[in-house]
């Protein structure tokens, strides 16, 4: 399936769009399987998001106790740092909605290695899957995208085999300016998923969004290429500047201008 291209002129705009979806999502998969299993992503772009949530309608609109949170990534640092995106998630969403702390799953970036906070949350994984799985699937997973075509913590360079075996992998060794130590969800974990959203905003990430979207398979080069759910959906929603790169006349039906 082709994925959902949603562009946006106001960053508000966008970001409320993303969230009345998200709250059609949470109370229909309560409905059906008796919980929502929601990823976040960190970065500075979910943010607006992030407050959105915590405010009306939402706040009271999404059965949060129902709702279970984890993380697409973390660096291996402690929680209440402030390049954990737990941190962030924790200040501006996490503490102002009523979500029991044992339902929300957080990487435990301050182990001792990344390699033992992978193994740690592939254990809690299995712990929190449906039976008969390895690993949960994911109602919906929300991602971002660098500048240079990453998604999570999966950087450019080659594959490595336990992305497809593997939920979580440990990323270690430095990338350009990037903390060298990262904990990431695979592509395995996330294209199991019903839903992925991903939230793009800047001009910094044009390039990279064209070269995902348009541009020829090269999932070494561009990883965000390797998020292709093997039974669900994508949604790209991206700002007006992220966008500027597209190609809007070759007729696709799959990208729409709001």
């Amino acid at each position: 399936m082709e994925p959902e291209v949603l562009i946006f002129e106001d960053q508000r705009q966008l970001n409320e769009t993303l969230a009345n979806r998200l709250q059609q999502l949470a109370p229909e998969a309560v409905e059906k399987r008796g919980r929502f299993l929601l990823v976040l992503s960190g970065g500075s772009t979910p943010r607006l998001l992030f407050r959105l949530l915590a405010q009306e309608p939402y706040a009271s609109g999404i059965p949060w106790s129902q709702t279970h949170i984890f993380w697409a990534d973390e660096r291996a640092v402690p929680p209440l740092s402030e390049e954990s995106n737990y941190a962030l998630a924790q200040e501006l969403l996490l503490s102002q909605v009523p979500i029991p702390n044992h339902q929300i799953h957080r990487i435990q970036g301050e182990l001792d290695d990344p390699h033992s906070a992978a193994e740690r949350y592939t254990e809690t994984l299995r712990q929190v899957a449906e039976e008969g799985r390895p690993w949960p699937r994911f109602d919906l997973v929300l991602l971002g995208l660098g500048s240079d075509g990453h998604t999570a913590s999966l950087f450019p360079g080659a594959i490595l085999p336990l992305e497809q075996e593997q939920p979580v992998l440990a990323a270690s060794g430095t990338y350009e300016d990037r903390p060298p130590d990262r904990i990431s969800l695979t592509p395995a974990a996330i294209n199991s998923a019903r839903q992925v959203f991903f939230l793009v905003t800047g001009g910094n990430k044009a390039p990279a969004v064209a070269a995902t979207l348009q541009g020829p398979r090269d999932l070494e080069r561009y990883p965000a290429q390797r998020i292709r759910p093997t039974n669900g959906s994508v949604v790209w929603f991206i700002d007006s500047e992220a966008a500027t790169n597209l190609e809007r006349n070759k007729g696709e039906d799959n990208v729409q201008t709001s």
